[in-house]
């Protein structure tokens, strides 16, 4: 029989519910009691979710406060000095601490040690998690790194799960996975030397877990799907050599990509069973059932963990079917990887277009996908088996051949695409000249990276907007005032190049998407980013194209108030595929050049307009590089043209900036540079202007502006923090190209930090000037 189980499964809640009650507790207005309150309650209901639908074996440990990496570090005693609690086992108190920074006030919620003499700490380092939009805090580890249990949640979260009657499948990260996320702080080491000491630490967690009565514990190493050093595919083989030693079955979890030459070392590792996602990888089917041991589980990963779309019953069964005759009891099914990165339920989505509808499924759906095949599997026949797959046939058929997917224009358009529309008409250092002549800025000019703190204000006149309460005269006018605000506050404070705030925007993405032809939106897609941040991502079902200017007038306003630059926002179109749920039925490269011809559209009007400076955002051009290396040419490639179709219709006075979030620069360098954007804006104060050292390195050749302090922490860096960092840029970038701005946009900010932070910044760019003038 096969069997049906989840690797994983959204913790926000239907309707944010973790959010809200993490933002209350961070606010004060909710107690440590009655925030762990909402977590069983979340917990409960999705186990709940998860069984209802037909899962077998249910995934517990995949529940976090914050984030699942931070919680294995709190669990191996991973705690950096300046968060470290002192006499005591870590807290909810350390946990936000690590993530959030902690204050120097020793009465903050955040605090880490307390006392009078409490210094502020800067929180951990966010960075992707391998290919997705969701962050994670990067453990920092140290050459005499000890580890210790010291953190109690999954073994708690097992008893919750017992006591309601599920059959549950702890979720770990995997020792290599964990060592291989984190960074060496100090001396220099090597991180593999740490492994003898971690894996003791997995041996207690596994036999506490087998004394709790646990069968199977799911170990998740996604690190198998990447291109490994040969120490750290010895590594695999020594670790597990060890740990087969330890209590429980286990389940070795790969997911994101194929195992390729990986997969000998993947199938032949002592454990009992293997997952593989067969979505991203459908090839490394047929090899893995020959490599796999007789003895050994195989999971395959049939429904797309990270997508919208509705599974072709029909066609995955064709795949499960060989595999069932080969394997009997032994295959088991899930998801490609963990539903972290879907919405919750498709359900509770009651003005979506009925026939759109019909082709999604969200996490809940996709968890009935699963229980569905197996049992198609298992009873072919039965009634309930067959009226499915006829509806999912009905359901392919229905979007394959809907007239609102394809559109013949904008398929002219691309194919009328020459390689003189991606070059803008002269080199960098032709068009440097004349765009500092035109603005006139002082040295390390000073700007934000475009967006300004959504007030409660802000959320209830666009809500009231949407709810036909506000006209939209009266709506305008309410953006309008929140624009005159946030220019006489950047005028008061002295920046060079300002922005109009984008109070009228909801999401990066999602406000371009609502006024693009071919996106469609949800109420409740929510997906977690990192923390309490949650994204809606908007849904690509056809053919893209820009109807009407989406910013021109916002921009226009906001420059008629200031005879200061006022820089243009937008959002580039790499970021807005990897932010929405792609099409599946075409390739990204193909969505994407639709995208930039749709933003070209809109640079080309700003600059009409007298807009001198136009930023157009792709945070997540790094995010979309293919985890194998023989694979990134052809993503860099068509990613880098995408940027410069959209970017190259102005004149040369024109100056394009580009902003990228979290990301390891050293991979994707030259084709960051082969963009072509006259500045770059990159978040690097986290890593202590480490991530600098790519530019530095590669000796990027084009205007660099360097965040100088993390507006993802509460905490305000004084000016001599930010000074400290400007000055380790400046010996890196030469000085005459380097710009001054936060690590981010500051939208989930307030004002009074906002500002107070912006002072200190203004005032760390003036001292340098003064220093160096």
């Amino acid at each position: 029989m096969a069997l049906a189980h989840n690797l994983g499964f959204p913790r926000i809640g239907r309707d944010r519910e973790l959010k809200k009650a993490l933002e209350a507790h961070w606010q004060g207005e909710l107690d440590e009691a009655g925030l762990r309150a909402v977590g069983r309650q979340l917990r409960a209901a999705h186990w709940q979710l998860q069984k209802d639908a037909g899962i077998e074996l249910l995934p517990v440990g995949d529940f976090a406060w914050y984030d699942q990496v931070l919680s294995h570090s709190l669990a191996f005693g991973v705690i950096p000095a300046r968060f470290r609690p002192h006499g005591g086992k870590p807290t909810l108190d350390t946990l936000f601490a690590m993530a959030r920074g902690a204050s120097a006030n020793p009465r903050s919620p955040n605090a880490c040690c307390g006392g009078a003499h409490a210094q502020p700490a800067s929180a951990q380092e966010l960075t992707k998690w391998f290919d997705t939009n969701y962050h994670y805090l990067v453990p920092e580890f140290s050459a005499d790194q000890q580890f210790e249990l010291s953190w109690e949640q999954l073994f708690e979260e097992v008893e919750e799960g017992k006591a309601l009657g599920h059959n549950l499948k702890p979720v770990l990260i995997g020792p290599l996975t964990y060592l291989w996320l984190g960074k060496a702080k100090g001396s220099e080491f090597n991180k593999l030397d740490l492994l003898e000491r971690l894996l003791p630490v997995y041996g207690e967690i596994l036999q506490r877990l087998a004394a709790q009565g646990v069968e199977w514990v799911q170990i998740d190493e996604p690190i198998l799907a990447l291109d490994l050093p040969q120490d750290w595919k010895n590594a695999f083989e020594r670790a597990y050599n060890i740990l087969q030693r330890e209590p429980g079955k286990k389940l070795i979890a790969t997911y994101f990509a194929g195992l390729e030459d990986n997969l000998g070392l993947a199938a032949g590792l002592p454990v009992d069973g293997l997952h593989i996602d067969l979505v991203r990888a459908p090839e490394q089917f047929p090899a893995i059932l020959d490599r796999l041991p007789a003895y050994k589980v195989l999971s395959l990963g049939v429904v797309n963990g990270r997508n919208v779309w509705r599974t072709d019953l029909q066609q995955a069964l064709e795949v499960l079917q060989q595999a069932h005759e080969r394997l009997g009891s032994r295959l088991w099914l899930a998801p490609s990887c963990s539903l972290l990165h879907s919405p919750v339920d498709l359900g509770r989505e009651d003005q979506l277009d009925a026939e759109l509808k019909s082709w999604l499924a969200f996490a809940v759906q996709k968890c009935a996908e699963v229980a569905l095949l197996a049992a198609a599997l298992n009873d072919p026949q039965d009634a309930r088996v067959q009226t499915a797959l006829a509806q999912s046939r009905a359901v392919q058929a229905s979007r394959a051949q809907s007239p609102r997917i394809h559109k013949p224009a904008v398929q002219a358009r691309l194919a009328a695409i020459t390689p003189a529309d991606s070059q803008r008409r002269s080199p960098f250092a032709v068009r440097i000249e004349q765009q500092r002549a035109r603005l006139q800025l002082p040295a390390f000019p000073t700007t934000t990276i475009g967006s300004f703190p959504q007030t409660s204000a802000i959320r209830l006149a666009r809500q009231a907007f949407k709810a036909g309460k506000l006209s939209a005269v009266e709506y305008t006018e309410a953006m309008h005032s929140e624009i005159r605000h946030a220019v006489t506050v950047q005028e008061q404070l002295g920046l060079d190049v300002l922005v109009h705030g984008e109070a009228e925007r909801n999401d990066m993405v999602e406000y371009f998407a609502e006024q693009l032809d071919g996106y469609a939106f949800t109420r409740f897609g929510w997906v977690q980013s990192y923390g309490s941040r949650c994204v809606k991502p908007a849904i690509i079902y056809g053919d893209l194209s820009r109807p009407q200017p989406m910013t021109v007038a916002w921009s226009s306003y906001a420059q008629s108030l200031t005879d200061k630059v006022m820089k243009g926002m937008l959002t580039g179109p790499v970021t807005m595929l990897m932010w929405s749920f792609p099409r599946d039925d075409i390739s990204r490269e193909q969505q994407a050049r639709q995208l930039a011809l749709a933003i070209r559209d809109e640079v080309v009007d700003l600059e009409a307009a007298e807009i001198k400076v136009i930023q157009i955002d792709e945070a997540a051009f790094r995010e979309g590089l293919p985890l194998r290396q023989a694979q990134w040419q052809g993503y860099l490639n068509w990613a880098t043209e995408s940027f410069r179709l959209c970017a190259s219709g102005v004149r040369d006075e024109t100056q394009i900036h580009t902003h990228m979030c979290y990301s390891e620069f050293n991979d994707v360098i030259e084709s960051i540079a082969a963009m072509d954007a006259d500045v770059i804006t990159i978040e690097t104060s986290r890593s202590d202007m480490e991530l600098l050292q790519a530019f530095e390195v590669f000796a990027y050749p084009n205007e660099i502006g360097p965040g100088v302090y993390d507006i993802h922490s509460p905490r305000v860096p004084d000016s001599a923090e930010m000074l400290r960092l400007l000055r380790k840029a400046a010996q890196r970038v030469p000085v005459e190209r380097l710009w001054v701005n936060p690590d981010c946009g500051l939208k989930t900010r307030a004002w009074p930090e906002t500002e107070a932070a912006l002072v200190n910044m203004v005032a760390a760019a003036r001292q340098l000037r003064a220093e160096l003038a």
